[in-house]
């Protein structure tokens, strides 16, 4: 499906270039955009919370990441304790 902010040929060329770079290009452009957007979120939290030691930011990303009950459990159970948000 075409993104509505994208035009046709637009997309088709999007389409084509991630074709030709193979699989193991795109899955280090998801690794990269994944490490980007921690970052981005990490800063964010830093920026709300300039008291926040280099652990508690690691707990409200992890917060913000695992929002199943159980999760959080798993993570009490391994030393973390999630910060709500």
């Amino acid at each position: 499906m075409i993104p509505k902010d994208t035009s046709k040929d637009a997309y088709l060329k999007q389409i084509e270039v991630l074709r030709k770079i193979g699989p193991q290009r795109r899955a280090e452009m998801v690794i990269e955009l994944s490490d980007n957007l921690r970052s981005i979120v990490e800063a964010g939290i830093r920026n709300r919370h300039p008291e926040y030691t280099d652990q508690q930011v690691v707990q409200a990303v992890l917060s913000l990441v695992v929002d199943k009950e159980n999760d959080k459990k798993s993570l009490r159970q391994h030393g973390y304790n999630p910060i709500s948000y």
